[in-house]
Parts: C-alpha cells; structure tokens; sequence
C-alpha cells in the first residue's frame, strides 16, 4: 500500500500469498486501529496510510 496506494485486495492476496477474505480481515483491523482510510469510493479511490509521530498525534502520510 505504500509503494502502490491504489493496490486492490486481489492483488495484495496475490503478491502475500493469503486469501481475500483475509486480506479484508487484516485490513478490517488496520482501519479500526485507525492504521489506514480508504480514500474515495471501493473503484477509484486509494488507501491512504495514517502514521503516528513521535508525540502519539496521528498524522496522515
């Protein structure tokens, strides 16, 4: 997701080696840990990674 912000769920099941379904698990987790956000609609939009900075303030990267 870093180095490719609009990779789908196929394609990261694909390269990790994992199904989809747990894929949207993982990223399900991600997003209630306020880790990641899906920017704009499932077709189109991109995932944005949300990184903490020293202070513990979230801070989108």
């Amino acid at each position: 997701m870093q180095e490719n912000k609009n990779i789908t769920i196929p394609e990261i099941a694909e390269q990790i080696g994992i199904t989809e379904r747990g894929v949207k698990k993982h990223i399900s987790k991600l997003k209630a840990e306020g880790k990641i956000t899906r920017i704009g609609p499932a077709k189109g939009g991109y995932w944005k990674i949300i990184k903490e900075s020293n202070s513990g303030d979230a801070t989108l990267k």
